[in-house]
């Protein structure tokens, strides 16, 4: 079969198709109803079907993968390693529902996770999926009011924790900014159950806080049933960011998200029991929560969960990894290789490959020079996907245990089974043909996997996502897109980070590609800033592969006038930028997303709001001198 046929099929039957898929998971009691869309745009799958996450993802695998490795921990924080076998994982998991049963968990009840990378986090997921708690995994690390916010919004009734986490040798302390979270939220958690790793002190609320160490130890030997629950049930809420400023908690199901997961590792990843899965994300994050816990363990694979920058100890870390732990799917993003593309390519040679098939990268564009970079230094195919916290897996890539579809420089791929992708003018609705530029929507019913609605907020659901377009009750992934002749998509960047120059709009995504194509850069950002003329210029702001290429002040004029003029030879002067700056690093979030309205901010000299997820806030400071200069 095609993946042409395969994909119709999807779109034209999802009844058919969605209930054969279904098959790649155990259920508890068989559904009556694959698909009730009958309150659009509310999908509710496989009705009346009751079955459990933790089970498909553990207990399912212990007939026949019982002692084989299921999670894979490296820390080059701490230097630490550990493997937990399926046996093992699943004795930890009922240890740790033990515990939050003792505490006072039921099925219903919220959990907030607050952790970083460690063993422990992934256990607590598993263990609230075994027993009908719904997960809400904070970022580690997440300032105090950001914090605050979520624990308001989820009112958890238990919050897990940590003394500290760690990020490039520097201990970052969660409990102060858990207490002052707690502090500031109206909801007030009837306990916290602390993690203590012994990075940094810290002090407990009598009543309230407890040592999962001590409690652990009196449930060695605990056995917690499965919860088996309504496929329609709520597996975990996970928050993003919302253009309100009030985070949005994106509500997933239990049975609809596990048939995805199931079937994505099979016909996207072509994963396999019993092989290794390695993502560089955070469980803070939807690639996290499906990609490091939950999909792969699904599939029957090991999967590997590193706490580490990429370039610590060295540039290789990652390939000695893949080679150590015979890694056969990998799934980065392009942040991770434009950070080692500053580093020497023999890095990427240094280790045995073999086992590695296929890198995925996904979270943001994916630009053609850092693909071909990757693509020539491992030698193994690049796949791009693109993605949603909203969706919980790819709308766009190609599926590879379908057929051999070829992957395309600068697009992420054809959309995936389930998803019916439409390019629609944001004003008209109307649908756009070849090579037009449009906002990219998904027509419901949205597949299996796809987010339930809003936390708490019907309203929020169907007016932020299904209302933007004029006469369409569409979903509106607020990504400008084209559509080439053979159906690939190609992403331009958000629709609110669009440039309007003189009456013309720009993806800023277009002319950093153009800007990453000069052979001196290794990447860039660009925003639109405030300009009394045109309306808004163009402004970029470039790291090099080599800092010394800008020594000089004739050096940095020279460099910035050959990036101009590439910008200008392959976009034409209207989407030239008024200037690009040389830095040495640009303002992210500690998961690796730039912060461009951040940089925006800066820019027009105005505040640069909240910054308690950026990875180093000097970088702000560094544009400011930037733009003086």
């Amino acid at each position: 079969m095609t993946y042409s046929e395969f994909y119709r099929r999807s779109i034209d039957d999802p009844t058919t198709f969605w209930a054969e898929e279904a098959k790649g998971i155990d259920w508890h009691t068989p559904f009556t109803q694959v698909l009730d869309d009958s309150r659009p745009p509310f999908a509710r799958w496989f009705v009346d079907g009751t079955t459990n996450l933790c089970h498909n993802a553990v207990d399912r695998w212990l007939p026949t993968q019982a002692d084989k490795p299921a999670l894979i921990f490296v820390s080059t924080e701490t230097d630490e390693e550990r493997i937990l076998t399926f046996a093992e994982l699943h004795r930890e998991i009922q240890r740790m529902a033990a515990v939050m049963q003792t505490l006072g968990v039921v099925r219903g009840d919220r959990v907030l996770i607050y952790m970083p990378m460690v063993p422990e986090a992934v256990i607590a997921m598993l263990a609230c999926a075994r027993i009908g708690a719904i997960h809400s995994v904070v970022f580690g690390g997440f300032a105090s009011m950001s914090l605050g916010s979520r624990i308001e919004d989820a009112t958890p009734r238990l919050i897990i924790s940590a003394d500290g986490g760690s990020r490039a040798g520097k201990v970052v302390p969660y409990k102060p900014l858990l207490d002052e979270a707690i502090r500031l939220s109206a909801h007030k958690p009837s306990a916290v159950l602390m993690i203590n790793r012994g990075l940094t002190p810290f002090s407990n609320e009598p009543g309230r806080d407890h040592d999962y160490a001590a409690l652990r130890a009196t449930h060695l030997d605990a056995q917690v049933p499965v919860v088996w629950l309504q496929s329609t049930d709520t597996s975990y809420i996970l928050y993003t960011s919302g253009t309100t400023g009030r985070p949005k908690g994106v509500q997933r199901d239990v049975g609809g998200y596990a048939v995805a997961l199931a079937s994505s590792m099979k016909h996207i990843y072509c994963g396999n029991p019993g092989e290794t899965y390695f993502s560089t994300s955070d469980i803070g994050w939807v690639v996290g929560h499906s990609y490091i816990v939950y999909g792969p363990l699904i599939g029957g694979m090991a999967t590997l969960m590193y706490e580490g920058t990429p370039v610590r100890p060295d540039a290789g870390i990652l390939w000695q990894l893949v080679e150590r732990f015979k890694v056969t799917v990998m799934f980065s993003a392009p942040t991770a290789i434009r950070v080692l593309k500053k580093h020497d390519a023999q890095w990427l040679r240094r280790y045995d490959l073999s086992s590695l098939r296929s890198l995925f990268l996904a979270g943001e564009p994916l630009d053609e020079p850092t693909s071909s970079w990757i693509a020539e230094g491992l030698g193994k195919p690049i796949i791009d996907n693109y993605w949603q916290t909203e969706t919980g897996w790819p709308i766009l890539t190609v599926a590879h245990g379908i057929d051999n579809t070829p992957t395309r420089l600068g697009s992420p791929g054809l959309p995936m089974y389930g998803f019916d992708v439409r390019l629609l003018d944001e004003n008209t609705g109307e649908a756009l043909g070849p090579d037009q530029k449009g906002v990219i929507a998904i027509a419901q019913p949205l597949p299996p996997g796809c987010m339930q609605t809003v936390w708490g907020d019907d309203e929020r659901f169907v007016k932020t996502y299904f209302s933007s377009i004029p006469g369409h009750q569409v979903y509106s992934t607020f990504d400008w897109g084209v559509r080439d002749s053979d159906g690939y998509y190609f992403i331009l960047g958000r629709t609110d980070d669009v440039i309007n120059v003189a009456g013309h709009r720009l993806g800023t995504r277009e002319i950093e590609e153009s800007i990453n194509s000069h052979p001196a850069v290794a990447e860039c950002a660009v925003v639109g800033v405030a300009d009394p003329l045109k309306g808004q210029v163009a402004i970029g702001f470039a790291v090099l592969r080599d800092p010394a290429a800008a020594a000089s002040s004739a050096d940095r004029l020279a460099l910035e006038g050959a990036v101009l003029a590439i910008v200008n030879q392959q976009l034409g002067a209207i989407a030239r930028p008024a200037r690009v700056h040389f830095v040495n690093l640009l303002p992210k979030t500690r998961s690796g997303k730039v912060l461009r309205r951040s940089i925006q901010a800066v820019c027009e000299g105005r505040d640069p709001g909240d910054l308690t997820t950026i990875e180093d806030a000097s970088a702000l400071t560094a544009l400011s001198e930037a733009l003086a200069g």
